[in-house]
């Protein structure tokens, strides 16, 4: 008796268990339907009124390339990418707190693809370097010590604290990145340490800096700003013959084209690059 009442009691509950997951697969496969026809809808939203319509223009069509723009978002102001659109021309016309604005609502709407984007254009466009270790610390938080345009994120951590005059702590945070970078990839980026090396020579580490600099050149022989800093620092340890040949050297260089080579270079001009 007891065991019949007991194997009843347990198809009973097999029973419901099964219900309750079909019911759960249902709408999983609802959920994934919706959201796969979400998608389709918001390309097709992309495709007409970013790459058949603002393509079209130039930054110095604004006004028609930003009513594409609030066209789409009329249709969904949900979609990430259309903000980001929005804020990208004016970022890049240096009107950093006007595409700020667009450029939030990007976050708002994916944090976990723009917020990386945000920190960059604070670091690099903007210039505001706390908002942009905040930002950056917050990535890191979600999805660990990724990359945005080519470097880490406790690079522009870094560059940020050098850029703060914090030359200790960036000196720090690139030790540890380039660290990691030689462990995950071999060698660190050339850029990093550049950086790296201006922080120690901001800190008067003449030799240590040096060698920072030597290894960058390693990576890129014609790096024209690293040549100049360090024969800084030669001319610093009194090595002035070295120190004014090693110019000669940097200033052909940076004739030729041969500075600080990054994607954004046109737009802005990256720390302690060198002006002649």
């Amino acid at each position: 008796m007891y065991f019949s009442i007991y194997f009843k009691a347990t198809k009973m509950k097999l029973f419901f268990l099964c219900i309750v997951l079909l019911i759960s697969f249902k709408s999983i496969a609802q959920n994934t339907h919706a959201n796969g026809a979400q998608k389709k809808a918001q390309q097709k939203i992309v495709d007409d009124y970013v790459h058949n319509c603002a393509k079209n223009y130039s930054f110095y069509q604004m006004n028609e390339l930003q009513e594409c723009l609030d066209e789409g978002l009329r249709k969904d102001p949900t979609i990430a990418y259309l903000w980001q659109q929005k804020a990208m021309p004016l970022f890049k016309m240096k009107k950093y707190e006007a595409g700020m604005v667009f450029c939030d609502k990007a976050v708002e709407n994916d944090p976990y693809k723009w917020l990386s984007y945000r920190a960059y254009i604070k670091c690099v466009f903007a210039k505001t370097y706390r908002e942009a270790i905040i930002d950056f610390e917050k990535c890191k938080e979600m999805i660990g010590n990724s990359y945005e345009m080519d470097h880490t994120y406790n690079f522009y951590i870094a560059l940020s604290y050098l850029q703060l005059n914090e030359f200790s702590t960036a000196e720090a945070i690139f030790e540890t990145d380039i660290a990691e970078q030689i462990e995950q990839q071999g060698e660190a980026h050339h850029l990093n340490l550049f950086y790296y090396g201006i922080t120690l020579y901001e800190q008067n580490k003449w030799e240590q800096a040096i060698e920072e600099f030597d290894k960058a050149i390693s990576q890129y022989e014609n790096f024209s700003d690293a040549k100049v800093y360090k024969a800084f620092c030669l001319g610093r340890i009194g090595q002035e013959k070295r120190a004014n040949d090693l110019l000669l050297e940097a200033k052909t260089d940076a004739k030729n084209g041969y500075t600080i080579n990054e994607d954004n270079m046109i737009h802005e001009v990256y720390p302690y690059k060198v002006k002649w």
